[in-house]
């Protein structure tokens, strides 16, 4: 039997729709834990996580779908940008960072988030330097697991609504601030790390008119 326009069309849709599920079920998995009732609760935990945040479900999958479709696109076109440029989505805004060899591959990077559907605004934070090695990379790691763990026990903080990656000792936040008091606090907590030189904050406040556009 052959398929129609429109039935392929809704195959696809549907197949992208099975894999924003996967991604996110996959997510709720590393939260929960590998055991049984931990897999078995995943999918709901994720929905609650998602829920609980300040941008709410629908933003969440729409992250994901927009961080699914560069991932694509950028293993598709080059397996070396796709392995040292990190990727941060908060409600439609994309923000890039890391390390790669060649000034092209910052260009194309850029050029390939843009054509993600639903994207709505990229921040280029790559670097060109090939000169990161792996005790950088460990130091890196290090300090964004040093701030994640002081907001998740900070009450003045929801740290759910942030996002946090390192690159060369600078630390890019994103995410939702309940208010400047808090987002004062959490870019606070991020200066007085070791080894940090710079901490650069593309969060919005809860209330910012940027976040209905």
């Amino acid at each position: 039997m052959s398929l129609t326009g429109s039935d392929r069309a809704g195959a696809g849709r549907a197949r992208r729709s099975l894999a924003v599920l996967a991604a996110v079920t996959l997510a709720g998995l590393a939260v929960a834990g590998c055991s049984f009732w931990g897999a078995a609760a995943g999918g709901g935990a994720v929905g609650v996580t998602a829920a609980q945040t300040e941008k709410g479900f629908r933003r969440s999958v729409a992250d994901t779908e927009i961080r699914l479709a560069i991932n694509d696109l950028w293993f598709k076109a080059d397996e070396e940008m796709f392995r040292k440029v990190n990727l941060q989505v908060q409600e439609q805004r994309v923000l890039l960072s890391g390390n790669v060899a060649r000034p092209e591959q910052r260009v194309e990077a850029v050029r390939l988030a843009w054509q993600a559907p639903g994207a709505r605004e990229v921040i280029n934070e790559i670097e060109v330097s090939d000169t990161s090695g792996l005790s950088d990379a460990a130091r890196d790691s290090w300090i964004s697991t040093q701030l994640r763990t002081t907001l998740l026990f900070d009450r003045g903080v929801s740290s759910i609504n942030y996002s946090i990656e390192t690159v060369n000792q600078a630390i890019f936040i994103m995410g939702v601030a309940r208010s400047e008091a808090e987002l004062n606090r959490v870019v606070g907590h991020a200066k007085d790390i070791a080894y940090v030189r710079r901490v650069v904050s593309y969060a919005l406040l809860k209330d910012d008119p940027a976040r209905s556009s």
